[in-house]
């Protein structure tokens, strides 16, 4: 074998111990910001006299001209290393059944590796008709990126859209991490241009800016995930890898999600839609995204948990109460979709 072959093997042995690191600690629960999301500044607004049926409440959603069973995405973080493949061969199968949509994890290991292109394919074999958007980071659109590396990322998994992550405070934190982050901006424009699908733009939890919003429509973009700071801190997560005992400042750095939310809801207004994500831990959360001006909410972290405690049965558990929670908060608020919800519904709590 030679060197550079060698190298190579030692990049990609590296890429897995990452993804599956990333996975173990996030789903211990111990990676998260100390700083809140701030959605305990808001109360809903009870309504005692809500003139709606509970069983005629619906909580079907639309995103991306497309409707689901529930305003919920199951956010990107497993893929590029094989023991993500039954994690995702799970969330797959579950999205197919309750008609959810799904982000796979960065697809950059699959560009580098072909033999990690197994634990994202299979999401396709597992849910055939499911929503499933492609994902790479915006480090790799800098300069641009080749035709058929695109065409790889949408084709292998059949993508319905395709996300680019934007995660510059976690690649800082990263061992071996990239440094150049030049050239995105037209990056993103470029690809906007080159594929078919709607391309997504988020953050990885540190929060996009309404600044970073504004400059990324006039690109094209569809949709802005916030990811919000107030959930799992990836710049913790590569602190924790690093073995670095001594808590950094970059373990509580970001925009919390309510205030990605607030900024930018006015202006995204007809124009394209929000993702609420960063901290998303249960139903009354994802309520209050959407009064906040998000169409749909995304999480991760519960969902890896619900798995690794229960499988494929824990996290049908769990979305079974969430779905049942967000149902009856509908119906105090005297809403029938979701769609209903407005910033109407919310009262700031004095103090907060």
């Amino acid at each position: 074998m030679s060197q550079s072959n060698e190298e190579q093997t030692t990049v990609m042995d590296e890429i897995g111990k990452r993804k599956k690191d990333h996975l173990d600690i996030t789903a211990a629960g111990g990676a998260g910001y100390e700083k809140t999301t701030g959605f305990e500044r808001y109360d809903f607004l009870h309504d005692a006299l809500p003139e709606v049926d509970f069983d005629e409440i619906t909580c079907e959603s639309r995103f991306l001209n497309r409707w689901f069973s529930f305003p919920l995405f199951i956010s990107s973080m497993t893929g590029g290393h094989h023991e993500a493949t039954p994690v995702n061969a799970v969330i797959a199968a579950f999205c197919e059944r309750y008609n959810l949509p799904f982000g796979v994890g960065s697809q950059r290991a699959m560009l580098e590796d072909p033999s990690t292109r197994k634990s994202f394919s299979v999401v396709r074999e597992e849910a055939p008709s499911a929503f499933i958007a492609a994902n790479i980071g915006g480090a790799q659109l800098a300069g641009g990126m080749e035709k058929e590396q695109i065409d790889l990322l949408v084709d292998t998994i059949r993508a319905d859209a395709i996300i680019v992550h934007l995660n510059p405070l976690q690649e800082l934190r990263q061992k071996q991490g990239d440094r150049r982050f030049s050239g995105i901006r037209e990056g993103i424009r470029s690809l906007v241009n080159d594929v078919q699908v709607p391309v997504i733009v988020k953050e990885t939890g540190a929060g996009l800016s309404e600044s970073v919003i504004s400059q990324l429509m006039d690109c094209g973009v569809s949709a802005f995930d916030v990811a919000g700071a107030g959930g799992t801190s990836w710049g913790k997560v590569e602190n924790i890898r690093n073995g670095d005992r001594e808590r950094h400042f970059t373990d509580d750095w970001g925009i919390p999600t309510v205030d990605c939310l607030l900024a930018s809801r006015e202006l995204v207004h007809d124009r394209c839609e929000l993702v609420a994500s960063g901290g998303i831990r249960n139903s009354v959360d994802i309520a209050k995204s959407l009064c906040l001006g998000a169409v749909i909410a995304a999480t991760a972290q519960p969902v890896i948990k619900a798995i690794h405690e229960g499988g494929y049965d824990g996290l049908e558990a769990m979305f079974r109460q969430w779905e049942e929670d967000f149902r009856t908060i509908l119906c105090l608020l005297g809403c029938e979709r979701p769609t209903d919800l407005d910033m109407i519904h919310l009262r700031r709590v004095q103090g907060r």
